[in-house]
């Protein structure tokens, strides 16, 4: 009878504590908010450390029911411990330390089986010295953090698995000149100083993709436009491909007319032609076709653009990995690479005001299609 009698005062009291901060629920309600559509996690206890606010996210994040918590003390719902073991709310002591102290900084904490959070207090005080009447802790799931390090970390295996060849290549190499330098012939030097050259390009296009990154990602890629013919570009890269010893029966060109003057960088467009002809000669099959011609800009409906086609006739790519086609460490094959490529052409298109798309060809492959707008400097309007 007792027991039952405790179990309802508490249930009874904990409603009650809920409804009693009248001034705080009702501000936020005066404001248009209720605490539980806040995205993070909010836990208010009053001046003797008694929890009177704990949203639906602080219990998700928890695992405490807000029946459970409210009317409890703060050390009792938020058993929160630092990652060396300690016991957070006897270290910081928000009611009983410094009174000048309005807070703590977001940190790493752990409940109650290791889980991980990030957490952030804000002490509320009538005075500037005064005794702590409110304490607000903001609590965030750490998933979000937690994918954002795993993809650098995998970005840095990545880099690191992909630099280690070549220089062990050329770390070879050039160590073995240098010791038997007069035993090889001038053909077998050349061919050794050709694969340290080839291997030294290598290098140097991943350090100049991981700048493009870094770049891209801090939005601090730099254009410098100038005119450029699509057309011609496109033309010059079909030359390469035919030197290095592709058939020219490959490759289809496709010119619409007249071709809009455009104004790009033309660096970063030739490293937007460069990837995805490679990509339909490296992983497609069949004639590679490129159509050039007149298109909408992507962004104002009143002006012109230029579009790129690039089709080929292989296997295409599955349905399901065509949303993640221009995602970091994409791969359409297991044939190398780092799977930065088409991350980075996204990329450029997009700071040059375009669009990209991807899709499935006529002839069954493959279908990579950017816009980029005309892009006249403001000085030549």
């Amino acid at each position: 009878m007792s027991v039952g009698t405790s179990g309802a005062k508490r249930a009874l009291r904990a409603r009650d504590v809920h409804s009693a901060p009248a001034s705080l629920r009702g501000d936020l309600t005066d404001l248009g908010i209720d605490p539980d559509d806040l995205p993070d996690g909010l836990v208010i206890a009053d001046e003797r450390g008694r929890i009177i606010c704990f949203n639906a996210a602080a219990a998700r994040i928890t695992a405490v029911p807000a029946a459970d918590a409210l009317g409890r003390q703060l050390e009792w719902a938020l058993p929160l411990e630092d990652l060396e073991g300690r016991r957070w709310w006897q270290l910081t002591d928000p009611y009983g330390g410094l009174a000048i102290r309005v807070g703590q900084p977001e940190r790493n904490l752990l409940l109650p089986g290791g889980r991980e959070v990030l957490v952030s207090a804000r002490y509320i005080r009538t005075a500037p010295t005064g005794p702590v009447r409110r304490v607000v802790v903001s609590l965030r799931d750490t998933e979000a953090r937690r994918r954002t390090e795993r993809s650098h970390a995998e970005l840095i295996a990545t880099v690191a698995h992909e630099l280690r060849s070549p220089l062990t290549s050329v770390k070879g190499f050039t160590a073995t000149l240098l010791a038997k330098w007069e035993r090889f012939t001038d053909d077998q030097k050349k061919l050794m100083l050709e694969t340290v050259d080839a291997d030294a390009n290598r290098v140097t296009r991943l350090i100049a993709e991981l700048l493009d990154i870094s770049r891209i990602d801090s939005g601090r890629l730099e254009l410098r436009r100038q005119p450029v013919d699509l057309g011609v570009a496109v033309g010059r890269h079909i030359q390469a491909h035919v030197a290095s010893g592709q058939s020219a029966d490959r490759f289809l060109l496709r010119i619409g007319q007249p071709l809009p003057d455009l104004w790009a960088d033309p660096d970063k467009v030739d490293q937007v032609l460069s990837n995805l002809l490679e990509n339909a000669v490296r992983h497609g099959e069949g004639t590679v076709t490129i159509d050039v011609e007149p298109a909408p800009s992507p962004r104002e409906a009143e002006d012109a653009g230029t579009s790129v086609t690039v089709s080929d006739e292989g296997p295409g790519i599955p349905e399901e990995s065509m949303n993640r086609v221009f995602t970091r460490f994409w791969r359409g094959s297991k044939r190398g690479g780092t799977g930065l490529g088409l991350y980075i052409v996204k990329g450029i298109v997009e700071a040059h005001g375009g669009t990209i798309t991807v899709g499935r060809a006529p002839g069954g492959g493959a279908q990579f299609r950017f816009t980029l707008p005309v892009g006249t400097p403001a000085y030549l309007l």
